[in-house]
């Protein structure tokens, strides 16, 4: 049968939250036993506004995977690798889960998190918290659009999520963030053509510029492989700040068939290529997180493997149909074999 991906794909929203936790000692039964309930969480709030949008993705750190399954990590899961360079850091910071929580307006995405983090009380801890909003069209608080290179359609499909035919992790995604604070008085201070430098393409119009320089953003986040095809990763950006202590940043947020793709693009930002040469935007903004989870597929949330150590299953009595309940119910009214 097809396997279902999480809403990896969704449509840019108007509003989104971040949520990064730590589980604690103890929490993994609670936390798996919330993992197949999150698709209902979701719609049970989603269905109160039913054009909101709400969409929630779930991602699982490489701690947490041995932590929680007896089952082989997935090949390209691992702790986020800090890269140190010349002048910048892209630090590795605590996580083991991560939900992306997306929607038409904030409190939908509110009242999920809440509810999410109610079922994890005592289990897990948040330790970052970002609410993210749609800053007039598309653009991030530099004042540039944010996203215009997206993959679309197939493009995207085949940039996020793993192939449908994987003989393991079908239908799945790694997604890489991190939390940028922008010096936002430095880059004001900037002309508009100094700052067209830096990123690599007009700010009004949003037109990559021809000429763009080697150390602009866009030049260094291209990624072209052997065979003259680009690489790409599709981001969901979110601009976030607070007035009263003058935070401003944007979350970033990339979703990759392949974490090499994102981690080659984080290399160049911040060690160079070659070494030295950085991104240029990094002299206005500052990474404070970084965190790799994997995004497994819908129908590996709603049936994970069993906990580390657990027994296997016992085959059914020989004679019996494993998928009977015994009585001749056809188990309406439960959708894990369980008669009412």
């Amino acid at each position: 049968m097809p396997v279902t991906p999480q809403p990896v794909l969704s449509p840019l929203t108007r509003a989104a939250i971040f949520l990064v936790l730590t589980i604690d000692e103890g929490g993994e039964d609670a936390v798996r036993d919330l993992l197949p309930d999150v698709p209902a969480l979701q719609r049970a709030v989603g269905f109160r506004v039913p054009d909101g949008g709400l969409k929630c993705v779930v991602g699982i750190g490489a701690d947490a995977w041995t932590r929680l399954f007896d089952a082989p990590p997935p090949p390209g899961l691992h702790p986020f690798r800090e890269l140190a360079g010349p002048r910048h850091l892209a630090p590795s910071t605590p996580g083991d889960l991560l939900f992306h929580i997306r929607a038409g307006a904030p409190d939908l995405c509110f009242e999920l998190a809440t509810q999410l983090t109610a079922r994890l009380a005592g289990a897990a801890t948040v330790v970052d918290e970002v609410h993210g909003f749609k800053y007039f069209e598309m653009r991030d608080l530099m004042g540039f659009v944010d996203g215009t290179e997206n993959p679309e359609d197939a493009d995207a499909l085949a940039a996020a999520l793993t192939p449908a035919d994987d003989p393991v992790h079908p239908e799945s995604s790694y997604v890489i963030v991190q939390k940028y604070l922008h010096d936002l008085d430095a880059w004001n201070a900037l002309p508009v053509e100094a700052q067209e430098r830096v990123i690599g393409r007009t700010k009004l119009a949003d037109i990559e510029i021809a000429d763009k320089a080697p150390d602009s953003h866009v030049a260094v986040n291209t990624i072209v492989d052997a065979d003259g095809e680009e690489r790409q990763i599709v981001r969901d950006n979110m601009p976030f700040g607070t007035v009263g202590t003058r935070e401003f940043g944007t979350y970033f947020i990339g979703y990759a068939a392949d974490p090499s793709i994102t981690e080659l693009m984080l290399e160049r930002m911040f060690v160079g290529d070659p070494p030295g040469r950085t991104d240029r935007i990094l002299d206005f903004s500052t990474a404070v997180t970084g965190g790799l989870f994997f995004v497994p597929s819908l129908d590996f949330l709603d049936d994970p493997p069993g906990p580390p150590g657990a027994p296997p299953a016992a085959p059914p009595p020989a004679g019996t149909d494993a998928d009977s309940t015994g009585d001749g119910s056809l188990k309406i009214g439960s959708l894990k074999g369980i008669p009412r």
